[in-house]
């Protein structure tokens, strides 16, 4: 039952050859007995099963820790925070519930968004499920780890500069980061708003089809949404890719690249070639820069949004401040982890350029 794919899950609760709670528990007491080596919820949440013909009526799954879902604690794996609760529903959140999906918790992360190893977290490292010496990938690697490892047929996630992709290859499962403005980002706690995307990680392209569909579409809460309508997501998937043609980033295989990586990426070309599409080798311009330019437009935008947590409105608090100064600088030199300070400083520099 854990490996079965949501359209599965969805057929067998239809049917009545499966129980809402029994599902849920099936997969409660699979996170109470693998969980506590991963380390990928930082929070469990007691479930409501909705009463609900939704498409997703039944299916448990886990937040990323960075959606708002009110009265549940929502950190940003901070120590920030650590103990905040949030007061209105982030709209992803809303959606799925209205769709039917039962919260079983609150996946890990790297604070904030920020990290690509999950091992920034104010509450711990995450373990990759198939191997407890490797990273599950980050910033979304809770979420990602917890697909793997089968406590959650699908989890959300977000997307900056490669948080959903990468923890999803890490842990060998797949996830989706949406064109930006189609999935809201009401909610959604800011890294670096012009990049962050809500998405899903799930075991298969047609369980992230499925969950995607559900999240997706306009909401005039957040003033980047689109108001394209919304694809039929499962309808492509089994058409042929014979003719497809998919560029392959030349300059990528470099000898920097892991020799079990590159071969991965090799046999992934040629499973491609066997089904029709046509590979071509391709040049992107100024990829030699991109993580250079990543790493001066995100920080400029995460030290914007994060000089709301001072101390005074939400958040960390430090003890006996002497006067107001201290209190912004102990509130958040205490609450934030060094990969957030750092950040938060190469962005105010970028930020103080037109000063000097």
């Amino acid at each position: 039952m854990i490996n079965a794919p949501i359209t599965q899950l969805k057929a067998w609760l239809a049917d009545g050859s499966l129980d809402a709670g029994h599902l849920t528990g099936a997969f409660q007491r699979r996170i109470d007995s693998i969980d506590p080596m991963l380390n990928s919820l930082i929070s469990r949440v007691e479930p409501v099963v909705p009463r609900s013909d939704g498409a997703l009526a039944g299916i448990p799954y886990v937040h990323k820790d960075i959606f708002c879902a009110k009265s549940t604690r929502t950190t940003c794996g901070s120590r920030m925070l650590a103990d905040w609760v949030a007061p209105y529903d982030s709209t992803v959140h809303e959606r799925l519930t209205q769709s039917g999906a039962v919260l079983l918790g609150k996946a890990n992360m790297d604070e904030f968004a920020m990290g690509s190893s999950n091992e920034s977290s104010h509450f711990g490292a995450v373990a990759n499920p198939w191997d407890s010496n490797a990273v599950p990938g980050g910033s979304s690697g809770g979420s990602a780890a917890a697909v793997a490892a089968r406590l959650v047929p699908f989890a959300t996630g977000t997307d900056t500069g490669g948080s959903i992709r990468q923890p999803a290859a890490f842990c060998g499962v797949t996830g989706i980061k949406p064109t930006y403005g189609r999935v809201s980002r009401y909610g959604m706690i800011a890294y670096a708003s012009s990049f962050d995307q809500g998405g899903v990680i799930a075991k298969s392209a047609a369980d992230c089809a499925l969950v995607l569909g559900e999240m997706a579409g306009f909401d005039p809460k957040d003033s980047t949404s689109s108001d394209e309508a919304v694809p039929d997501y499962l309808a492509g998937l089994g058409a042929s890719i014979k003719g497809l043609r998919v560029g392959v980033p030349t300059q990528w295989f470099s000898d920097a690249l892991d020799s079990a990586v590159g071969d991965a990426v090799t046999a992934a070309i040629d499973e491609l070639r066997a089904a029709g599409a046509e590979t071509v080798e391709i040049d992107l311009p100024d990829a030699d820069i991109a993580l250079a330019a990543y790493y001066l437009l995100a920080p400029a935008e995460a030290s914007s949004n994060l000089s709301r947590f001072d101390g005074v409105r939400f958040g960390y608090r430090c003890e006996d401040p002497k006067d107001l100064q201290d209190l912004y600088e102990r509130s958040r030199s205490e609450g934030f982890g060094a990969e957030v300070k750092r950040r938060i400083l190469v962005g105010t520099y970028a930020l103080s350029a037109g000063y000097y």
